[in-house]
């Protein structure tokens, strides 16, 4: 997000798009939650107020057979043989029966028990059958469970209608579903079991009443009994049948939202003691209306946020691109390009700008090109100097070594000693190439047995570098003249029990060597005058040839491996004189970049 671009976005997308749909979520959950408070408690009014009509329903229902114990003469047809009473007449005791069948218009059969005769009579269609012996009715589960329980009726669930007495009264292809209450009839004064009164009822009428709970056809609603069999539901297929586990457990979750539905349960009372009524209502129906608004709002938010995508585009164009152009120019420039062309013809900030910008490099050129010159100059005269290091001194000392020993004794030594100025002296001609540790180290090797010849077998040197340090490579002529000063400032001074140590190690990407003379060390005050001297820029002190060769070191490495390498020197609390090389490992330099620049630097 650092493009003025992007913070343009940025910007758009928590000040105005991200507020916006959190005003639409806030609406939504808002109106979500005032719509589902509304219509739950419209629907409770509703459970309250139907749950009292089907409750009071079925206890007419139920209530209706005790009819006879206001009426003595039906209530005969009970107490007394029929063939003693004046109900044995066939057409005194259909008028009797119909007067039952006839009280309700969903009443489908009913059934006259009489457990003095053991025999039944039942109405079908305003039609009564003729009386027929019962005497196994009492066996049937349901209606031997009433007889020996202390209740006065019981309410079997739904089923199709079955011909009670087998009769022909009812046709085959009456198939109606009905709900069958059984009310048994007892003598008030002696408590005697008379019969039983079987009524078969329609399931329209309560049906009316349960359906007026659903509003749309999403909606649907349950009667369920104490024993979680389906009295009635909107679903025909769960009529008569126990409720399925699932669908049960979310109506015990009563009253909460289960995600998908809100289900509603009221628990029955009276005759209908822990029956349920329940109604189930889908949350997509429910929150239609508040889903529409926030779908809408989103719409909307969307269309805000293309135009706000079309403005910032705009503004991009017209602010932004001379913005991006004027920094693609300063990357150009950080490349490398200094002749990047720059427009004169703005007069605005840019325009301010790159006039500015434009001046500023025409000086940076002219000063670069100067101080270009100059350090070239510098290196060149530097690297002469390094070229000639292997100084007269020395040469005149090795000769006179050579002769003394071709004096003593015609030995293979003399071919030896020759030998190892050789290749000393081919290898000081590639002082400009870059070389393996191994190379170089095979040079010190070289000059060491010309000095062993010089002061004896006595010198200590010791050389430990691995096989991947030996494997790198570096310029030329790095190590040897630290070998060279630990024999100028240590065995011609007179410390002829120093030691020098040669060893290296590759630590974070960068190899250090180190050249530690145990013999000889410097003050404190030396130190930093050679610090001082290495580590000024050329360009910034007097030429002097005072520890040129130290310098020229550090500058080769500066120049090769950039600011991140270099010399760096310690006295170990004046111990010993430690110059470690350190050479970044990431750095790549090929041989031909590297001859380039002393091809360079040969034609200036």
């Amino acid at each position: 997000m650092k493009s003025i671009q992007s913070r343009l976005f940025l910007m758009l997308l928590i000040f105005i798009i991200i507020p916006y749909f959190l005003s639409v979520f806030f609406i939504y959950g808002y109106t979500k939650n005032r719509v589902e408070q509304q219509a739950l408690e419209v629907s409770n009014n509703q459970m309250n107020k139907l749950s009292a009509e089907i409750e009071q329903y079925f206890q007419d229902i139920i209530n209706l057979p005790y009819i006879l114990y206001r009426n003595p003469d039906l209530f005969q047809i009970f107490s007394h043989d029929i063939e003693d009473s004046r109900y044995s007449n066939p057409i005194t005791r259909e008028k009797s029966i119909e007067t039952i069948y006839l009280m309700r218009n969903e009443i489908r059969q009913v059934r006259f028990y009489l457990n003095r005769n053991k025999e039944s009579f039942t109405a079908y269609n305003a039609r009564v059958s003729v009386p027929k012996l019962n005497p196994d009715l009492l066996n049937q589960e349901s209606l031997n469970k009433l007889y020996h329980s202390n209740l006065n009726y019981l309410i079997e669930p739904p089923h199709q209608i079955v011909n009670f007495n087998n009769t022909a009264i009812v046709p085959k292809s009456d198939k109606t579903v009905v709900l069958t209450i059984h009310n048994k009839i007892i003598d008030v004064f002696s408590n005697e079991f008379l019969g039983l009164i079987t009524i078969d009822i329609d399931l329209d009428a309560y049906a009316r009443l349960c359906n007026s709970l659903i509003q749309e056809n999403e909606e649907s609603v349950l009667l369920i009994d104490s024993n979680d069999r389906v009295m009635y539901a909107s679903d025909p297929a769960l009529i008569g049948k126990l409720v399925p586990f699932d669908l049960l457990k979310r109506i015990n979750e009563k009253d909460k939202d289960t995600g998908e539905d809100i289900i509603l349960s009221k628990t029955l009372s009276g005759s209908l003691n822990q029956w349920k009524l329940i109604k189930i209502t889908p949350s997509q129906f429910l929150f239609h209306d508040a889903s529409q608004t926030a779908y809408t709002n989103i719409l909307v938010g969307i269309g805000v946020g293309i135009m706000g995508l079309l403005m910032i585009g705009f503004v991009s164009y017209r602010i932004t691109r001379p913005i991006k152009t004027l920094s693609q120019k300063v990357r150009s420039i950080e490349g490398g390009n200094m002749n990047v062309p720059f427009d004169h013809n703005r007069e605005d900030e840019i325009g301010h700008l790159e006039k500015h910008i434009k001046d500023m490099m025409d000086r940076i050129n002219l000063h670069i090109e100067r101080e270009y010159k100059l350090d070239i100059e510098n290196r060149k005269n530097e690297f002469r100097a390094l070229k000639s290091q292997v100084n007269p001194h020395f040469l005149f000392n090795a000769l006179q070594s050579i002769g003394a020993v071709a004096l003593r004794s015609h030995s293979p030594n003399v071919y030896q000693l020759v030998t190892s100025l050789s290749k000393m002296m081919r290898y000081s001609i590639r002082a400009d190439q870059w070389v393996l540790v191994r190379d170089e180290v095979d040079y010190i090797k070289a000059y060491l047995s010309l000095q062993m010849v010089r002061f004896g077998n006595d010198i200590n040197v010791s050389i430990k570098l691995n096989e991947e340090i030996l494997s790198t490579k570096i310029p030329s002529m790095m190590i040897q003249p630290l070998v060279e000063n630990f024999f100028k400032h240590c065995y011609e001074e007179g410390f002829y029990n120093s030691h020098l140590n040669i060893y290296g190690e590759i630590k974070e990407e960068n190899l250090t060597l180190s050249v530690e003379n145990s013999g000889s060390s410097v003050s404190h005050s030396k130190l930093q005058s050679l610090r001082e001297t290495i580590y000024t820029a050329p360009h910034e002190r007097t030429y002097s040839n005072d520890h040129i060769g130290l310098k020229n070191i550090h500058d080769r490495l500066v120049l090769n491996y950039g600011n991140n390498a270099g010399l760096k020197l310690d006295t170990k609390q004046g111990q010993s004189f430690l110059v470690q090389l350190v050479i970044p490992l990431d750095t790549k330099v090929t041989d031909d970049q590297h001859t380039s620049f002393y091809n360079k630097i040969d034609t200036i």
